[in-house]
């Protein structure tokens, strides 16, 4: 479970902590958008287990986009970084903070 997706964003996170990611999927053919901040996940569409080790975002979920915003996250002012990221261009952004 260390290399699901799930980890690794919140990984990322965690070594970037000024970012925040909002993930577009879709989860057994219902869409969700999920925050990743410091390590951890939430939906913001759906409720979110409280036990961490239940995975927001499963890995048969089917990553649309990936924003990259800058922290703290504001959802009526979001500060981007970078939209609409490819889960292959976020792949490469993984590897370069060592993820």
């Amino acid at each position: 479970m260390n290399n699901s997706i799930s980890k690794k964003l919140e990984q990322y996170t965690i070594k970037k902590s000024q970012e925040v990611l909002i993930i577009n999927v879709e989860i057994d053919d219902e869409p969700d958008q999920i925050a990743v901040f410091k390590g951890f996940s939430s939906s913001l569409m759906r409720p979110t287990a409280y036990d961490p080790d239940v995975p927001v975002l499963p890995d048969t979920a089917t990553i649309i986009t990936i924003d990259r915003i800058a922290s703290p996250y504001n959802p009526d002012s979001p500060r981007y970084l970078q939209q609409d990221i490819s889960w292959e261009d976020m792949q490469v952004l993984l590897s370069e903070v060592g993820v």
